[in-house]
């Protein structure tokens, strides 16, 4: 938190200019001709679909990146012998992790309202899906930064994993748009339940059941909570 603080502008301009490109190319060009969404303005619809496709990579790069380098460096060690616990050890990589996450996703959408009129239906429901899913994605995140044997692994997941499956999981458009059988394939993306949840707190309606949207985010929390809790009690990646 210390380095983001001493990096504040150049961690906030980013996603500002993300932001307008990305309202300028999909919101301009494509909002010509594609006047609405489900009764909703294009240039709105896309604005869950863009901070949580910066809300994942943010969560994951920010997590991996901060538990890497201590392994990379040999500092693990120092760290693994200190007087804490591993719980305080995750809550201090992942936590801080998620926080810059969700302060640039908060930019994001305070970008986006330049450009947008955003009537928000559910803020509570923003909110919630901006903690958990930062959290889930900081958690997995920490895991790839375990894993990962070199910065080729490390980048691997994210861009050629992640980012693919946002792009084809409704982050730009409504897979009811979708001709059988897509439709019905692009209900095996994960990233559909995040976004279609997201988008719901937004505008009230969504590609999936809400229901059953929190139930996913929740569930991959907990199997990444899960997946920690064994690799700091055999010491896989770490103590070897």
């Amino acid at each position: 938190m210390a380095r983001a603080l001493r990096t504040i502008w150049q961690s906030l301009a980013a996603p500002v200019i993300t932001t307008s490109l990305y309202f300028v190319v999909f919101g301009g060009a494509l909002g010509s001709r594609i006047q609405s969404v489900d009764g909703t303005d294009y240039a709105a619809f896309i604005v869950p679909g863009l901070i949580m496709l910066s809300l994942l990579q943010q969560s994951i790069s920010n997590a991996s990146i901060g538990i890497y380098f201590p392994k990379f460096t040999g500092t693990v060690f120092e760290l693994l012998s200190a007087p804490i616990s591993s719980m305080e050890m995750v809550l201090g990589y992942v936590g801080a992790a998620a926080t810059k996450s969700m302060v640039i996703g908060l930019v994001i959408l305070a970008t986006a309202s330049f450009f947008v009129d955003l009537n928000i239906h559910h803020p509570w429901a923003v909110a919630l899906f901006l903690l958990l899913t930062s959290f889930a994605f900081s958690l997995f995140g920490f895991i790839l930064g375990i894993w990962a044997k070199n910065f080729e692994q490390l980048n691997f997941v994210p861009v050629l994993v992640v980012t693919p499956l946002t792009f084809l999981g409704g982050a730009f458009y409504s897979i009811d748009m979708l001709p059988e059988p897509w439709r019905t394939v692009s209900l095996f993306n994960p990233v559909v339940y995040l976004v279609s949840g997201f988008r719901w707190s937004f505008f009230d309606k969504g590609d999936v059941d809400i229901a059953v949207s929190l139930a996913f985010t929740g569930g991959f929390l907990a199997l990444c909570l899960a997946i920690i809790a064994v690799i700091f009690r055999t010491g896989w990646k770490l103590k070897n």
